[in-house]
């Protein structure tokens, strides 16, 4: 049986590149033919890709209250869902030239939550939509305490409206499971939660 993974970024070839929107987003068009399974060469086709940097997002954890902080903020890709396009969302950022993903968890925990990670852990990293933009997002738990956690936060100029929630690890975890909270990097997040939060509150005990 053929194993996966036999071709890499030099099986591609693109013909031609040009940046048809750059406004607070990018997007490009490309030219590009690749290699088949059949052996083949694919013909030249064409797709738009949108450019969008690598972001952080953190799930906040107080392994000894049993709390996670969730972010309530308006998304504009929700609007016109039949949900509310305020969502329940990580802390998140995008990753600026020189920043490492913990820098950026850092920077984005104090700006959107008032939250400082003593540690942080890696769940994972993960594409968005590797069919039509090129971002990437480092996923982390951080643990803090959540005793004075909570009110609103955000940076004006960035327009930003940011309330912050202490929420139970139990109803957090119940709302990926009724679908109140649907967005990908809550949903990973909480469900790695929920297969290592009893080993997180052992350690933290």
């Amino acid at each position: 049986m053929t194993e996966p993974f036999q071709f890499n970024a030099n099986d591609v070839t693109i013909e031609k590149r040009e940046t048809v929107f750059q406004g607070f987003f990018r997007m490009d068009k490309l030219w590009l033919t690749h290699a088949r399974f059949d052996g083949r060469d694919m013909p030249v086709f064409t797709r738009e890709l949108f450019i969008r940097g690598d972001a952080t997002c953190v799930l906040p954890y107080d392994p000894v209250r049993d709390e996670v902080v969730l972010l309530e903020q308006f998304r504009l890709g929700a609007l016109g869902r039949n949900q509310s396009p305020w969502l329940l969302e990580l802390v998140a950022g995008m990753n600026e030239d020189g920043e490492t993903p913990e820098d950026v968890a850092q920077r984005e925990g104090q700006e959107e939550a008032g939250l400082s990670f003593r540690e942080l852990t890696r769940i994972c990293d993960y594409m968005v939509s590797p069919g039509g933009t090129t971002e990437l997002i480092h996923l982390f738990c951080g643990l803090i305490s959540t005793e004075a956690a909570g009110g609103l936060f955000g940076v004006e100029h960035e327009h930003e409206d940011i309330r912050a929630h202490v929420v139970s690890a139990e109803n957090a975890i119940a709302m990926i499971h009724d679908g109140r909270i649907n967005n990908a990097a809550a949903i990973i997040a909480l469900q790695w939660l929920e297969l290592n939060r009893s080993r997180l509150r052992r350690e933290a005990s």
